[in-house]
């Protein structure tokens, strides 16, 4: 829901076929990780599938790219949260809400692991709260509102032709959520596909709702000209009465709200991650031991590397848009995502001495779709992640006397 703005406006009102586009994608990439999970029960990581099956060389570079997701998603909940205060909270200025957030997610994980867990599932509560009060409402509304019930058009799945291409070009937005999935914890592929499938439905209530509200007096447009918004037609044209308005209120704030408290609870969780991925390479000499290979001893909490990758979400959070984080935090997720689906081919069909059909075409179908994707990032993110990419080379050439040495990046277990 927090990127659902930006998926609008980059596939031109297309959210939910490109949400059907992402989850063919993470379906079966879903299947390929738990199928790797079994093999290596003992990593959740692509960095190890990749490495132990394929290449050690090819398994660094996933490593590397992923770095870069723990990097940026603590950075880019900071940048969400502000802009999300914001619209409650029009007259506090984005720096002072980037500071305080960036600060906030900091001093609670200095706090320990056990304080930002109760405070996650005070927060998953609260969203769980919203969600149920939202679909049923929404379906309410669909109701009352029309009596053709198009609450199951087919236009927001059919996609003109001369449009075909903006689905695709905006999925790479709209799997910034599944990332985390993939990076913070061990997979759980049944789970992982549940979500995948049942996040379908909230946004497509979200893309029929502006077909029943009144547009904005000052319409927002895009670089080439035209609104910002779904497309409304004459057999489908925009409600104003009082209960639109005031049901368009209603799932503003909500929704704002729902989001807010989700990025919170995102950018607690993903710096915490971040910061023990970091030690995890400190206490294995891929970094330097001496500060980011630190425990602190109360706490058992890596404190150095909490203030590390809040300084990061700080100082980022002045640099970069949401939208361009999001970009290049998946140029690193759909590496990881790429490789899992090769790792699975490999082990599974090419090594297997019973060659079947469905170890074939899973990981293939996973691999394809992906890598479409991942070509459709735009340009500044795939330059700025290959960029990634070069210097990690060149480090773990230094660092490994030319690969020769190993360099872990799994997230150590918890202490």
């Amino acid at each position: 829901m927090g990127i659902y703005g930006v998926i609008n406006n980059a596939a031109g009102g297309h959210v939910v076929t490109t949400i059907l586009i992402a989850l063919i994608a993470m379906f079966f990439t879903a299947i390929s990780y738990g199928k790797m999970a079994r093999v290596y029960p003992s990593a959740g990581s692509a960095y190890t599938y990749v490495g132990q099956e394929i290449h050690p060389g090819l398994g660094y570079l996933t490593g590397w790219a992923m770095v870069m997701d723990y990097i940026l998603n603590p950075l880019i909940c900071t940048i969400i949260c502000s802009k999300l205060t914001q619209n409650i909270l029009p007259e506090i200025p984005y720096w002072t809400l980037a500071i305080f957030y960036a600060v906030f997610f900091s001093v609670l994980n200095l706090g320990g692991v056990k304080t930002s867990a109760r405070i996650n599932e005070v927060l998953a509560a609260g969203m769980t709260v919203v969600v149920v009060i939202f679909l049923p409402s929404s379906s309410a509304s669909f109701w009352v509102i029309t009596s053709a019930a198009p609450a199951f058009s087919p236009s927001l799945f059919i996609i003109p032709p001369h449009s075909i291409s903006a689905p695709s070009a905006a999925a790479p937005r709209s799997l910034f959520s599944p990332t985390s999935a993939s990076t913070v914890s061990p997979p759980f592929p049944k789970k992982w596909k549940i979500r995948a499938a049942t996040s379908c439905l909230p946004l497509y209530w979200s893309a029929l709702l502006p077909a029943f509200s009144p547009p904005p007096k000052f319409m927002p447009r895009n670089s080439s000209g035209a609104p910002n918004r779904f497309p409304r037609t004459k057999s489908n044209p925009p409600s104003r009465s009082s209960h639109s308005r005031s049901a368009a209120f209603f799932y503003s704030t909500c929704l704002n709200f729902t989001v807010l408290i989700a990025n919170i609870g995102s950018g607690i969780a993903s710096q915490l991650a971040a910061a023990r991925l970091l030690y995890g390479m400190g206490r294995n000499d891929a970094i330097p031991k001496s500060f980011f290979g630190k425990i602190e001893e109360k706490r058992r909490i890596p404190a150095n590397n909490v203030m590390v990758i809040g300084a990061v979400a700080l100082i980022g959070a002045f640099l970069i848009t949401y939208e361009r984080g999001a970009e290049m935090l998946n140029f690193g997720a759909f590496i990881a995502f790429m490789g899992v689906n090769a790792a699975a081919f490999v082990h599974y069909y090419l090594r297997a001495s019973e060659k079947k059909l469905g170890n074939l075409l899973m990981p293939l179908i996973g691999f394809v779709v992906c890598g479409v994707i991942w070509w459709s990032l735009s340009p500044p993110a795939k330059i700025a992640g290959t960029i990634w990419l070069a210097l990690g080379v060149a480090y773990g050439v230094w660092k490994t006397s030319g690969f020769r040495k190993e360099m872990s990046f799994e997230i150590p277990p918890e202490e």
